[in-house]
């Protein structure tokens, strides 16, 4: 097992990726973390051990303005720009040729489904998706479900039972992995952990390691 930090020029800013790899990859994972929060979320690091223990590499990407401390992310716009720029030099490098399997938690998550295409994605991991923000006065609820609906991948919603941002339906390429908790998924971490460990196999055969 190797660990490394990169910082990743991107248009918007240094990025970071903290990279953990195995010695013999059969795929990458890239996660992106919450507006609010950074790449030491409880749930990011579940799903990346899980997705180590099933021999894939795993990036944890921290968007440029999280990098120069900054507590409010930018506009959608900004945020997948940089993403992508990341991804990029991610896999000309240190993910060549392995297999890209997308995803992030909340923001993290919608950026991930968004440039799925751009980034040559095979799959999609989604952690506490963020469906509908809680209705704010005088306005009407806002479902960001057609972000869900675009990916045309195989996909993994992990989604707390009580998140009071909702609970995003399944598809015929969607799969939804509801455990208890909220939108924190901090209430059962090896249920998020056992959700995305029984997913992967079906996306990428992992060899066995030592």
């Amino acid at each position: 097992m190797s660990t490394l930090a990169l910082d990743i020029e991107t248009p918007r800013g240094a990025a970071r990726a903290h990279l953990d790899a195995p010695e013999r990859p059969a795929a990458a994972l890239v996660l992106g973390h919450g507006a609010g929060g950074g790449v030491e979320a409880p749930d990011l690091l579940a799903a990346r051990d899980a997705a180590l223990s099933e021999g894939v590499t795993v990036a944890l990407i921290e968007q440029p303005y999280r990098v120069a401390g900054r507590r409010s992310a930018p506009s959608a716009k900004i945020l997948d720009e940089a993403w992508v720029a990341v991804i990029e030099q991610l896999r000309a490098n240190e993910l060549a040729d392995l297999p890209l399997i997308a995803g992030g938690r909340s923001m993290g998550a919608r950026v991930a489904c968004r440039t799925a295409a751009d980034v040559g994605a095979v799959a999609v991991l989604c952690l506490a998706f963020p469906l509908e923000p809680p209705s704010r006065a005088g306005k009407p609820p806002q479902s960001r479900l057609d972000e869900l609906d675009a990916v045309n991948l195989p996909t993994l919603v992990v989604q707390g039972d009580r998140d009071r941002f909702g609970m995003p339906p399944p598809s015929a390429s969607r799969e939804v992995a509801t455990v208890p908790g909220d939108h924190g998924l901090k209430a059962d971490l090896d249920a998020v952990a056992d959700a995305v460990r029984g997913w992967l196999p079906g996306i990428v055969k992992a060899p066995a390691h030592s």
